[in-house]
């Protein structure tokens, strides 16, 4: 992750908002794009979670899963991809201010992970629901 300056600081500051300096909804969105793409460029998980969703979306195709059951699958794709995110700041966040071990970063660290972990068992679930009957109708 770069620790170098940007010409737009990252974080808006009480006297910056008070002296109404702009902060653009692009630049926002950039930010955010920001975040997503390193957490992918440096996140081992993450780049696990983006060969699974490829897979997802291809297993759906290939099995004719109806419309309800891509739209469940999307859905898991999304809500574990940004808890990925959410555990990649919650590390950082934990690695800056905690930079010795300490039973409360520790914890912060494991429920944050814990988070990501319950969304991924949760979208299996989710995924035996959708491609097992499509599988059976294939098969059929």
């Amino acid at each position: 992750m770069s620790t170098e300056r940007k010409d737009t600081p990252f974080v808006r500051t009480n006297a910056s908002k008070d002296e109404g300096a702009r902060y653009t909804l692009a630049h926002a969105f950039a930010c955010a794009g920001s975040g997503v793409l390193e957490t992918l460029k440096h996140e081992r998980n993450m780049k696990i979670h983006c060969a699974v969703a490829v897979l997802a979306v291809a297993l759906a195709a290939v099995l004719h899963v109806p419309a309800w059951g891509v739209v469940a699958v999307v859905v898991c794709i999304g809500v574990v991809m940004a808890l990925e995110c959410v555990n990649t700041a919650v590390e950082a966040v934990v690695d800056l201010v905690s930079p010795e071990w300490h039973e409360l970063a520790k914890r912060a660290k494991d429920a944050a992970a814990g988070a990501t972990l319950i969304a991924a068992v949760m979208s299996v679930a989710v995924a035996a629901l959708v491609y097992l009957p499509a599988l059976m109708s294939l098969l059929g």
